[in-house]
């Protein structure tokens, strides 16, 4: 998937969200330090439905972030107990203790990162705008005042609708299925979301009644969200990615999910 997010230049955001979240996993309270050895298992909370990051397929959750949790725990030494959520559940669920980590397409935003701590990013995203495919009327963000969203509950997508687009109004759904057959029977004008999300829907389920229109809006970083105050957990797991990325294995699953090389840093 602001949701109004904001227009804001793409270096200068992600500058200071990875200052914000470097400054973050420094302060956590509390906790295991940095060399405290790693639990056995860690409870690590996913979406139910974020195609092509998480969603169920043949009784069981595949997706991106499937395989880069694995990969990285593989890498960590820990093993993974996934629980699936709502996603706004996972934030507050982080928080109480529900769950250790969490990867569901988080975006490292400012306010979150007061809140849980954040992996270095591991996916540049931004958010696309997706209509009907008889629709001319809106070919850009400047086309939705007024115009009845669609989009996540708890979304940055949503924030960027409420926030940066005049007279709109989000309308937010728990699942993303329903977000998009709103935008096909009528009831919304629109759907606001992630990009990958967005072109990956329309790809396979939405080809002959869904487009993709306007440019991409607000680059934003994807993260491993992490409870707060276990600073040897942050560690081992931007260790993990730093070494799957190094040794080729986040490209392959990169490239089993989106078909192409990731792009370059």
């Amino acid at each position: 998937m602001t949701n109004k997010r904001r227009l804001l230049a793409g270096g200068a955001m992600v500058a200071s969200l990875a200052l914000m979240t470097g400054l973050t996993a420094c302060s956590s309270g509390g906790g295991a330090d940095e060399d405290a050895p790693l639990e056995d298992s860690y409870v690590v909370a996913t979406d139910t439905s974020f195609v092509p990051f998480e969603f169920k397929e043949g009784g069981e959750y595949v997706g991106f972030d499937i395989d880069l949790i694995n990969a990285i725990a593989d890498e960590a030494g820990f093993k993974v107990d996934l629980k699936t959520t709502n996603f706004d559940g996972i934030i507050p669920g982080l928080q109480t203790g529900t769950f250790d980590i969490a990867i569901a397409g988080i975006t490292i935003k400012p306010e979150r990162a007061e809140k849980v701590d954040f992996s270095d990013p591991y996916y540049k995203s931004g958010l696309r705008i997706g209509v009907p495919v008889d629709n001319e009327d809106i070919t850009s963000v400047e086309d939705l005042a007024g115009k009845n969203i669609a989009t996540r509950l708890g979304s940055t997508s949503a924030d960027y609708i409420n926030n940066n687009i005049d007279g709109a109004k989000a309308q937010t759904f728990e699942q993303l299925d329903q977000a998009y057959l709103a935008v096909q029977n009528g009831t919304s004008d629109a759907i606001l979301y992630d990009a990958p999300n967005v072109a990956y829907y329309i790809k396979t389920k939405g080809e002959d009644s869904l487009k993709m229109v306007g440019d991409l809006l607000e680059a934003q970083d994807y993260g491993i969200a992490m409870a707060q105050g276990n600073e040897n957990l942050v560690k081992a797991v931007n260790e993990a990615l730093a070494t799957i990325k190094e040794n080729g294995t986040y490209d392959e699953i990169y490239k089993k999910w989106f078909g192409e090389a990731p792009p370059s840093e």
